[in-house]
């Protein structure tokens, strides 16, 4: 895996970067409210992830430490795609996953595993992506799920506008484990479960 680090110079809105809103409107700028309650956990890599936040099929999820929106260091992404139903729309949302992280940084790794009799294709795209004030790695799988279309990201981020050598350190330590883990992730929550998530007023 490349960990060359892009030149970003200007701000960009993240929920655009990781295609929540390949379908749905773009979500805009907005600084989401966290809910009441944290209302699903996930476990992944042996961390727990709180929900925090989710609107028109995108869901994000913390850790615990990770708190505040503004400034977390991790989280994980469930962008989930109603009208996606088959694997060729599946590739139509992976190809404009990777054409927003084309735009916005610089790819590290693109892979499509292929259909066997038991599970449909999948693809994984990993770019690092970044503003004037930090820059974000981020892992994404796209797949078929209970028969509809995700794309679950992995998301690390650094801050500081000196962030690359810092970030490329972190690639190097953490990338192929994650890339890894993200792949043969099979705790995925259920959809339904995705859905009767509340959704998150923004400010």
């Amino acid at each position: 895996m490349c960990h060359a680090i892009p030149d970003v110079s200007r701000p960009l809105d993240r929920r655009a970067w990781l295609g929540g809103a390949l379908i749905a409107p773009l979500l805009g700028t907005t600084t989401p409210v966290f809910s009441a309650a944290a209302d699903m956990t996930l476990t992944f890599r042996g961390m727990s992830y709180l929900h925090r936040w989710s609107s028109r099929g995108q869901h994000e999820f913390t850790p615990a430490a990770d708190a505040d929106l503004a400034r977390w260091r991790d989280m994980l992404t469930l962008n989930v795609h109603d009208k996606v139903l088959q694997g060729e729309q599946l590739a139509d949302v992976a190809n404009a996953v990777l054409g927003n992280y084309q735009r916005h940084g610089k790819l590290l790794q693109t892979r499509s595993t292929p259909r066997t009799a038991e599970r449909p294709a999948q693809h994984f795209i990993a770019a690092v992506l970044g503003t004037r004030e930090f820059l974000e790695a981020v892992f994404a799988r796209c797949l078929m799920h209970e028969g509809t279309g995700l794309v679950a990201v992995v998301s690390h981020r650094v801050y500081g506008s000196a962030a690359g050598p810092e970030m490329s350190t972190w690639l190097g330590t953490h990338g192929p484990q994650v890339d890894e883990a993200l792949m043969g992730w099979a705790q995925l929550p259920r959809l339904d479960s995705l859905k009767r998530l509340p959704a998150s007023a923004a400010r």
